[in-house]
């Protein structure tokens, strides 16, 4: 067993093709603010662009790299499937359905998961999106002490796609327009992320030794249940730690690889509370056997890059120095940053780069 235990999400970043429409979706609909504009650094002729909440807080950052001479990709074994929003309430939930298909946007549910309520969308580049509620929570169908000890029985018929009443799922949403998003609606950062593996077992050896991470639930994908759906988070036997599950959808062998590309997950990031601990799990990944990269300065936190055992992306990142090492608080994400090394280059990148309005 590992000393070392993650305590979640630190970011998720995507791929975009187009800033401007990812910006205007994001903060303007789904009222997560703009913190930081700067460039990807291993390709800096184009935006890096991240999300989150008022100081970008681990947990809560999605971010992404504008890409827009890039293909379209697909999901598949080794990759990730959805990202999931949190919000406090079923109440809440409802009017983000309203919000969004006001907006033009096709959403279904909300489905009762058992242990949260979930709605789906998809974002401008194709990008699967849930709004998932803060509870009941994991610990409704089996102690807290003893999470994901047993597998759960398959879902009733009630619950399965195709046999459920799908035309009063499709009805149920908020009376009235949500014009304005309110402080009981908002978002609360990132609830879990869903991915696709070949087999679970060797990812539960994987993502248990590597990254500290508990299995918590062990049940069946409601919308195929013929497949697995296993769930991790960092749990200590008497908590679930927000911003920290992550779910795998279990794939028979041969299943079809992900494809990255726009619209899809490029990488999952992971927290370090420090870079002394970000050392230390760079070692404790060698000693694994792991193909780990150097640390590497991201000027808002460090990294380190590895790969699960299906090929997903992984990375470790410290959580500071911040958002705030180069900005204010209350001017966050206005103007573009640039790292020292970057900024005799200023005047080529910023010409590259299409206007944001923010």
């Amino acid at each position: 067993m590992p000393s070392l235990a993650t305590a979640g999400f630190h970011h998720v970043t995507m791929v975009s093709s187009d800033a401007r429409r990812t910006l205007a979706f994001y903060r303007d609909l789904l009222g997560v603010g703009l913190v930081k504009r700067t460039v990807n650094f291993d390709d800096p002729t184009s935006y890096h662009l991240y999300f989150g909440d008022a100081t970008g807080s681990p947990g809560t950052i999605l971010t992404f790299f504008e890409w827009g001479n890039v293909a379209h990709g697909h999901w598949g074994v080794g990759g990730v499937h959805h990202l999931a929003l949190g919000v406090a309430t079923p109440e809440a939930q409802l009017m983000w359905k309203r919000r969004l298909n006001d907006a033009g946007v096709a959403v279904s549910g909300p489905f009762d998961r058992g242990w949260f309520r979930s709605i789906y969308f998809r974002d401008p580049d194709g990008q699967v999106l849930e709004i998932a509620t803060r509870g009941p929570g994991y610990a409704v169908d089996e102690p807290i002490e003893a999470l994901g000890r047993i597998e759960l029985a398959p879902p009733t018929s009630a619950e399965i796609r195709g046999a459920r009443d799908e035309a009063a799922i499709a009805a149920r949403t908020w009376p009235e327009p949500v014009p304005v998003i309110t402080l009981d609606m908002a978002l609360e950062g990132i609830h879990h992320v869903s991915a696709i593996t070949s087999d679970l077992e060797r990812l539960n050896d994987f993502y248990d030794s590597a990254l500290g991470l508990k299995l918590v639930k062990k049940s069946f994908n409601q919308d195929d249940p013929g497949t697995k759906h296993w769930f991790w988070a960092s749990y200590d036997g008497a908590e679930v730690k927000p911003h920290s599950a992550l779910t795998f959808f279990g794939w028979p062998r041969g299943g079809r690889p992900a494809r990255g590309g726009v619209g899809q997950m490029h990488h999952l990031a992971f927290r370090a509370a420090s870079a002394d601990e970000q050392l230390a799990w760079r070692d404790h990944l060698l000693s694994l056997g792991v193909s780990v990269s150097p640390v590497m300065d991201r000027s808002y936190f460090q990294s380190i890059y590895f790969r699960d055992p299906d090929g997903l992306l992984l990375e470790v990142a410290t959580d500071g120095p911040g958002f705030t090492i180069d900005e204010e608080i209350a001017t966050l994400g206005t103007e573009l940053r640039l790292p020292a090394w970057l900024q005799s280059e200023r005047e080529q990148i910023e010409a590259g780069l299409q206007p944001l309005q923010v």
